[in-house]
């Protein structure tokens, strides 16, 4: 029992193949019963029309919200506890949704295709956005991520529900879904899929939506494990009253002696404010 959720923003050249590609590999593994949801985040085309016309279930929202409130919305509307969520633009193989259902049925708690071949990478400019976002998110987690926020993936609904208060609404939902699992100590699984050029135009801003993905990342990181993120700015700041100190040895100024012993006292500080933030989320999560 199977619920798959598309969110789809203007994607009326794409979302009648998607749903007939979704239904065709379910069908073929005889993955029955189950749904295909389409959340239309207000299309201006006839995206939603066309995606009822090919069978799915269509919840249609009046105006854009956002993709990740897109995802909450289809979740919570889904008849069954199995979760697929996959986008409606092609670019997703969907035909290795049965793979990853039967990782998740051999018990892992999320299982996520992680993307490959030319069409991920094809940017210059996206490469290196994605290689410090990555690596942000694995050293929060602490743990390698092969992929932080591919948009096809399998869990259960009942799972994602306890999250859905500190996950984002837009585009950094599955960033912020891949840092929740991590972090609470869930089984996570990545099957390496070749990822196939989007049909249409990406609704993604690049430079604004990665700046508030990194901001998500942040907050996520202070929340679920703020003593790794305070230790690293006190350790940033030692650093750099060492720098100072030293600076003030090798060319006798007293001022920098100074600022080195303040930058000595601050990564106590910020250490310190480090512990108060652990001490804050244990009894925020006291039961």
């Amino acid at each position: 029992m199977i619920s798959v959720v598309i969110p789809a923003l203007n994607e009326e050249n794409a979302i009648v193949d998607t749903i007939e590609r979704v239904r065709a590999s379910l069908d073929r593994h005889d993955m029955t019963p189950y749904e295909i949801v389409v959340v239309d985040d207000g299309s201006t085309d006839r995206t939603g029309e066309l995606a009822a016309e090919a069978g799915a279930r269509v919840l249609r929202h009046p105006h854009n919200v956002g993709y990740g409130r897109c995802l909450k919305v289809g979740i919570n509307a889904a008849n069954h506890d199995v979760i697929v969520i996959t986008d409606a633009d092609g670019s997703y193989p969907v035909e290795e949704i049965p793979v990853l259902v039967a990782r998740h049925r051999a018990g892992f708690d999320m299982v996520v295709a992680a993307r490959t071949g030319k069409h991920y990478r094809e940017s210059i400019i996206k490469s290196p956005l994605r290689w410090l976002l990555k690596h942000i998110v694995q050293f929060t987690a602490g743990r390698e991520i092969p992929d932080i926020n591919s948009g096809l993936r399998v869990f259960s609904r009942v799972t994602a529900q306890e999250y859905f208060n500190r996950l984002s609404d837009a585009f950094s939902f599955t960033t912020s879904m891949t840092l929740a699992y991590m972090m609470n100590g869930k089984f996570v699984d990545y099957q390496k899929t070749t990822y196939h050029p989007r049909i249409g135009k990406s609704k993604v801003h690049l430079i604004r939506d990665s700046i508030r993905t990194v901001q998500y990342i942040l907050e996520a990181a202070t929340y679920y494990n703020p003593l790794k993120i305070f230790t690293l700015l006190a350790v940033l700041c030692f650093i750099f009253a060492m720098a100072s100190i030293g600076a003030a040895l090798l060319l006798q100024l007293v001022s920098l002696f100074i600022l080195g012993v303040g930058g000595i006292l601050l990564s106590m500080l910020v250490f310190a404010m480090g512990l108060q933030a652990v001490l804050l989320k244990q009894i925020m999560d006291r039961p």
